[in-house]
């Protein structure tokens, strides 16, 4: 069983920048692909970035690519999304998920655990 909690979700103006992190339980960390999701209200949950279980893999929504970069700390179980240039329409409430296969993947269908959730609200 793998436990994901999300933290660093907030209020921020258009333009500026946020940090989440997802902090994993269990030993074996270091050997699932992680992702970011988020899901606006009203629309389904959506791919926002993912990275291989060796971080030498990264994936990016269109919507996101070159303002957010996905990151890993295998050390400290933890996962990052920093974002950057944040605009209106990426507010959204900001899941992490674990997949334990390793291989980063777009699908969310492939990912095994998923956190609560963080909100992210970006005003204009």
């Amino acid at each position: 069983q793998v436990q994901l909690v999300e933290s660093g979700g907030g209020l921020v103006q258009a333009g500026g920048s946020l940090r989440l992190s997802c902090a994993a339980s269990g030993r074996t960390f270091s050997s699932y692909a992680m992702g970011w999701f988020r899901q606006a209200p009203g629309k389904e949950r959506e791919f926002v970035s993912a990275i291989s279980w060796s971080g030498g893999r990264l994936y990016y929504a269109n919507s996101v690519k070159g303002r957010f970069t996905i990151s890993r700390d295998n050390a400290k179980n933890t996962v990052y999304l920093q974002m950057s240039s944040l605009k209106p329409e990426d507010t959204a409430v900001y899941y992490c998920a674990a997949d334990f296969r390793g291989v980063a993947t777009m699908d969310r269908r492939e990912y095994e655990y998923w956190g609560q959730g963080t909100q992210v609200t970006v005003s204009s």
